[in-house]
């Protein structure tokens, strides 16, 4: 049988000994504690050697290595010394590389964990293969060392910091001198690292560091990265409200033992020194027990809440006044001084938004970053005035700890649509802009069936109407047209070149076999058939249809950015309802979010993308640019109905529409319709039935040889239902 002894400075009221099987070997195992006396430690560690195979010291500083270096103790070295018969051991080797695996293995078992938190080592120097595998997924590294050992005021931000104070330390201070440092004013450098603690989201230390830095709040909702964790730990944990412990030191028998004492076992087993066996034979037997950390939730629930940021910015001069106590008799002239100096301020953060909870558990928190600058500041300046100060935002959502910022209203229109920013930025940038497609057509789905003007088919729940959409072969555009055609009985899609529609056209009808789809390069004496209009052009401010030739009670989503008809054309039709977004209900009580324009607990949806890919752990650069991709259309609106977000607001040029609002356009529409004659399209097929087919558009022609036959296989065929 082999024995393993473990001296430890802990209390020797927590002593034990059993007996267990191991790598195919008996063995008994003893802990014998020395209370702190380190003159009592040599004296156990020199008598227990004769009657052990391996030995064990726990709880007293490894030595590390550090960069190149390697930093011994000497109190250590003085205690390993004394055994000169067996393996003595103080659990480095293992520890070192158990660390390692425990941060990869809860990084990828959890989904993306670690990326980009705020971690905070109680002594990175103990820990510094911890801290470079953690360096991985998170620049920000907080390293409590100068303050506990020195009395330092401010903490270490980097590996390249932590190497060079080691490397300071070892030459300029040490021995007596040192420890009367890390002794002095224990009271007030605990308290300057609870103060770090309260900021971090994952404190790496072991139980005794914790527990010195513990005030009652600054542990609660953390993660813990330590060892060696019983029931008498996890208890205390438990009363700081802990989220998730991880515990590097497996549980691989009944009783929790250090991991100093693992690695004494398994140098008796192998029967060689710690010298003799390399890192290549712990990981083999690593292996071979399938060691892993143990995940511990002491509250009895664990909450895995990530991380986002969202730029937004003020729209006109009104906006600023509402953010700042500007008196309202404030000159013009004046006002626009202070837009000007606005769009210089350093972004500040206007809320933080939380408890947002996911019906799979997943949660996620966030804030609102402003930048100050007026779309018509933005305008007046390069682009890369706004870049800069995008990516201000991105520096400062990173050192909080967001893991994706998104951009809003007019930041990803500016320039090349958020491209530069994502190539620079450290964190990954969404636009949101294929949520925001995908919101403004499911709004004008939803809007159809509220005003009740047009009729559902029970069976396949497509809506019996006609739609078009205005700029088709864009990128944005031709999203529309897919989603309509899944939707809506007929789709006609207008562009400069209709031969260019043909490829979407046939791209749309694989997708959706029974859909009917007409192509058309002059659109305009279509447009009085529409039952409902897309436009999404690239026009910037010219005329892309004439409204007044739109039928009564028509919807038109405009998708553009900026945007097609302006609040001047919109106001000329009552009774049309025009579109500019569909917002998203969230999926819980959202808590810190302030008046953003939008009803209680109701975000636009280009933040919801922002908030979804956040619930989703998918970390990455998602939409930038002017080309919206098809796919990631129809992945984000799955995305946001699996984590529960809802269509809650319909939002024109003047904002939100209520009920009582479409309500009044639809009792317009039908009014209007009593003396509504009917587009030029239908004006011209009255007056010239012979004649239509020879002078309407591809779009008109077309259709009118195949119809009877396209309706009838439509019919024999199974439909689609609607997205």
């Amino acid at each position: 049988m082999k024995k393993v002894v473990t001296v430890t400075l802990g209390s020797s009221e927590q002593d034990f000994e059993f007996k267990t099987k191991f790598l195919g070997q008996e063995f008994q195992v003893r802990r014998l504690g020395a209370d702190m006396d380190t003159s009592k430690a040599w004296e156990l560690m020199r008598r227990e050697q004769a009657k052990a195979d391996a030995m064990a010291l726990g709880e007293i500083s490894d030595h590390y290595n550090v960069g190149t270096r390697t930093i011994t103790h000497r109190q250590t070295v003085r205690l390993t010394k004394v055994v000169t018969r067996v393996p003595v051991t103080t659990g480095a080797t293992l520890r070192r590389l158990l660390q390692v695996r425990a941060v990869r293995h809860v990084h990828k078992e959890l989904g993306n964990y670690f990326t980009n938190n705020i971690v905070l080592f109680l002594s990175g120097i103990r820990n510094w293969d911890m801290a470079v595998a953690m360096s991985d997924y998170t620049r920000n590294l907080n390293f409590a060392d100068p303050v506990f050992q020195t009395g330092a005021p401010a903490l270490l931000t980097s590996l390249q910091q932590l190497e060079l104070y080691a490397k300071g330390k070892s030459l300029m201070i040490g021995g007596r001198r040192a420890d009367m440092l890390e002794s002095a004013l224990t009271g007030l450098k605990n308290k300057r690292v609870a103060m770090a603690a309260a900021k971090a989201h994952v404190i790496v230390g072991t139980f005794q560091e914790l527990k010195a830095v513990a005030d009652g709040k600054n542990l609660a909702g953390k993660t813990l990265i330590t060892s060696a964790v019983g029931e008498e730990r996890l208890k205390f944990f438990k009363d700081q409200k802990v989220n998730l412990v991880i515990d590097v030191s497996p549980k691989l028998f009944d009783r929790v033992v250090g991991i100093s004492t693992i690695e004494a076992m398994i140098l008796a087993a192998l029967d060689k020194p710690a010298n003799e066996v390399s890192d290549d034979d712990f990981e083999e037997i690593i292996h071979e027990l399938d060691i892993k950390p143990r995940l511990l939730h002491p509250t009895g629930k664990f909450r895995n809440i990530r991380r986002f940021a969202f730029v937004i910015h003020p729209l006109s001069q009104e906006y600023i006044r509402k953010g700042f106590p500007i008196p309202k008799a404030t000159p013009k002239f004046l006002m626009d001084r202070v837009e000007q100096i606005a769009a210089y301020m350093p972004p500040i953060v206007y809320c933080k938004m939380e408890n947002i909870v996911s019906p799979t558990g997943a949660e996620a928190e966030g804030w609102l970053i402003t930048v100050g600058g007026t779309p018509r500041e933005m305008l007046s300046h390069s682009p890369e005035f706004t870049y800069r100060r995008l990516l201000a935002a991105a520096d400062m959502a990173e050192k909080m700890g967001a893991q994706i910022m998104g951009l809003g209203a007019f930041t990803k229109v500016v320039g090349d649509a958020g491209i530069t920013v994502a190539r620079r930025a450290r964190i990954p940038i969404t636009t949101g802009n294929s949520y925001s497609a995908s919101g403004a057509l499911w709004a004008a789905a939803d809007a159809m069936r509220r005003m009740g003007l047009v009729k559902i088919d029970p069976k396949t729940r497509k809506v019996a109407a006609k739609t078009m959409v205005i700029g088709a072969s864009g990128s944005i555009g031709s999203v529309s047209a897919r989603l309509l055609a899944m939707a809506f009985d007929e789709v006609y899609i207008a562009g400069r070149d209709a031969k260019k529609l043909e490829p979407l056209k046939a791209s749309i009808l694989k997708d959706t076999p029974d859909a009917k789809v007409f192509t058309t390069d002059d659109y305009d004496n279509l447009l009085g058939d529409m039952d409902m209009i897309v436009t999404s052009t690239s026009g910037a401010g010219k005329k892309v249809l004439d409204i007044m030739k739109v039928k009564p009670g028509c919807v038109i989503t405009d998708v553009a950015r900026p945007l097609d008809l302006p609040p001047s054309e919109v106001k000329k039709r009552p009774d049309v309802l025009v579109i500019e977004s569909g917002e998203i209900e969230l999926p819980s009580p959202v808590k810190g979010l302030k008046n953003i324009g939008l009803p209680p607990n109701v975000v636009y949806a280009c933040l919801a993308e922002t908030i979804v890919l956040a619930l989703e752990g998918r970390f990455e650069v998602f939409t930038i640019g002017r080309d919206t991709e098809w796919e990631k259309v129809k992945e984000i609106y799955k995305l946001g109905r699996k984590h529960g977000m809802k269509l809650a607001a319909i939002a024109g040029v003047n904002g939100v529409f209520t009920d009582k609002d479409i309500a009044k356009v639809v009792t317009l529409a039908r009014k209007a319709r009593k003396t509504w004659k009917g587009g030029d399209g239908a004006k011209a097929r009255k007056a010239a039935p012979r004649k239509a087919a020879a002078k309407a558009p591809a779009a008109a022609r077309k259709p009118a040889k195949k119809a009877a036959a396209a309706s009838s296989k439509a019919a024999a065929r199974s439909p689609r239902q609607s997205a």
